[in-house]
């Protein structure tokens, strides 16, 4: 090859290069071609320039990532390439960068560059306030979820997941043979003191009897305010021995709770109904209608104690 052609070529690829630098520098969005074998970069346009700086000829790993040792493990060059070895079409994800935690949308492609190797090109449009955005509605909906399955007033599940996890439960129950106990709970003379210091202390109350209830019962365990004064539990694996334990420290916590209101003070108890199924053959309908029948008992016998169903 002459001198001549060899000036030639390097006079075409040249404006080639120009050419395609202008086009590229008039995207909103980062543009940069890389080798797929060295990794160094070839070209970067405008955009990409204004925040990494001019990077050709450095390696794409070092410079448009940080703290990376090698080749980026979510490098996309595997997927530009069929299994032939030839450029296998557009490959388009999202990432956020490491180095100014910007979300990108990238669009990867392999083709041939000016000198005939193979090169990376990627296109990665700027999308961290859609994908904001994105994370604004997916924690209102989660949001929304979370309302729906509790009860307002007091933090806890609502009565439509108390039917619905039991239910889930005691199916369980009746594959793996374990026991299931149910617990319903009211406070006593809960109308009395309605009536007499009106709805706003009523629910101090409640908010008051809440609290021991989230922090005695283990993770596993489902309780809820299923009514007005209502409280019920359905205790996975727990044999009636066990939740007549975990029901007096209840009734215990429950005694030693005090609602301030202005110079009065009002001390709260409550009533409990207890049943057991051994094997998960009993609905939650029907268990939740005996602890109930169990609760009645207890209440009529003075309230501020423990009934089990027979």
């Amino acid at each position: 090859m002459t001198k001549q052609v060899e000036n030639n070529e390097k006079k075409i690829a040249d404006e080639s290069y120009r050419s395609i630098s202008i086009v590229l520098d008039s995207l909103d969005a980062l543009v940069y071609v890389s080798d797929m074998e060295a990794y160094e970069v070839l070209l970067a346009n405008a955009y990409g320039r204004s925040i990494w700086g001019d990077i050709r000829g450095q390696t794409c790993w070092k410079v448009l990532q940080t703290d990376q040792d090698g080749p980026c493990s979510f490098c996309t060059n595997n997927r530009l390439l069929d299994e032939t070895g030839a450029p296998a079409g557009v490959y388009v994800w999202e990432f956020q960068n490491t180095v100014n935690k910007r979300w990108y949308q990238c669009r990867d492609l392999a083709i041939r560059w000016i000198d005939g190797r193979l090169v990376r090109l990627e296109i990665a449009t700027d999308i961290t306030d859609r994908k904001a955005i994105e994370e604004e509605l997916l924690a209102a909906k989660k949001y929304a979820e979370e309302l729906s399955q509790k009860d307002e007033l007091t933090g806890l599940n609502n009565r439509r997941v108390f039917f619905e996890r039991g239910h889930n439960i005691l199916e369980l129950a009746k594959r793996s043979g374990h026991s299931v106990s149910v617990i319903m709970m009211d406070i006593d003379h809960f109308k009395m003191t309605n009536d007499k210091y009106g709805h706003a202390v009523g629910d101090k109350v409640l908010q008051a009897v809440a609290e021991p209830l989230k922090r005695i019962v283990r993770e596993i365990d489902i309780v809820a305010r299923i009514g007005g004064e209502e409280f019920a539990f359905v205790l996975p694996e727990t044999c009636l021995e066990d939740a007549t334990i975990m029901a007096e420290r209840l009734r215990a916590e429950i005694e030693n709770l005090v609602v301030t209101n202005n110079e009065h003070q009002i001390k709260i108890t409550a009533s409990f109904g207890l049943v057991a199924c051994e094997d998960g053959n009993i609905g939650i309908d029907a268990l939740l209608a005996n602890a109930d029948e169990a609760l009645y008992i207890a209440k009529r016998n003075g309230r501020n104690q423990i009934k089990k169903y027979h």
